[in-house]
C-alpha cells in the first residue's frame, strides 16, 4: 500500500477525499427527482465513475508536477493550486443538493472553473504533461456547468413574497 507521506499517497488521499466528501454531499432526494432536467443529462450512475477518473487524473498530475518541481517555490505553488481547487470543488454539491439551490451552485461554478484553469496554467511551466491531465476535469466541469445552467432555466424559483 502507498505510504501517505509520499507525493503519490497525498495525491491519492486528495482525490479519494474529494470523491467521498462530494458523494456524501450529493443526496439523491425526492427534491432532485422532481426537478425538470434536460433529456441529454447523463444517467446518475455515470457521475461517480466520471468523477473518479477525472480526480484520479488530477491527482496523477499533482504527482508529476511535484516530481518535476524545481524547488520549494514550485512545491508551494502546487500545494496552493490543489488546495484552492479542492475548496471550490467541495462547495458545489452542498449548494446544489444540500441547500437545494441550483442557482447558488451555478454562481459558484466560475470559481471552480477558474481554479481548474489555474491548475492548468500554474502546472504548465512546471510540467506541461501535468497540466494536460487536468483538461478532462476542465471539460467535464464545463459540461456540468451547462447542465447546471439548463436545470436552473428549466426550474425557475418563484419570486419571494
Amino acid at each position: 500500500m502507498e505510504d501517505f507521506n509520499t507525493p503519490a499517497g497525498i495525491a491519492i488521499a486528495w482525490a479519494v477525499g474529494l470523491c467521498l466528501i462530494g458523494g456524501l454531499m450529493t443526496p439523491r432526494a425526492d427534491w432532485y427527482a422532481r426537478l425538470n432536467k434536460p433529456s441529454w443529462q447523463p444517467p446518475g450512475w455515470a457521475f461517480g465513475p466520471a468523477w473518479t477518473a477525472i480526480l484520479g487524473l488530477a491527482a496523477w498530475s499533482g504527482v508529476i508536477a511535484w516530481e518535476a518541481a524545481r524547488g520549494p517555490a514550485d512545491q508551494q505553488a502546487i500545494l496552493i493550486l490543489f488546495a484552492v481547487n479542492g475548496v471550490f470543488h467541495l462547495l458545489w454539491s452542498p449548494l446544489f443538493f444540500k441547500a437545494q439551490r441550483p442557482d447558488w451552485a451555478l454562481a459558484e461554478v466560475p470559481f471552480l472553473w477558474g481554479s481548474i484553469l489555474a491548475l492548468v496554467a500554474g502546472l504548465w511551466p512546471i510540467a506541461p504533461e501535468a497540466a494536460w491531465l487536468n483538461l478532462p476535469y476542465l471539460a467535464w466541469v464545463s459540461f456540468a456547468s451547462f447542465l447546471n445552467l439548463t436545470i436552473v432555466r428549466l426550474n425557475p424559483r418563484p419570486a419571494a413574497a
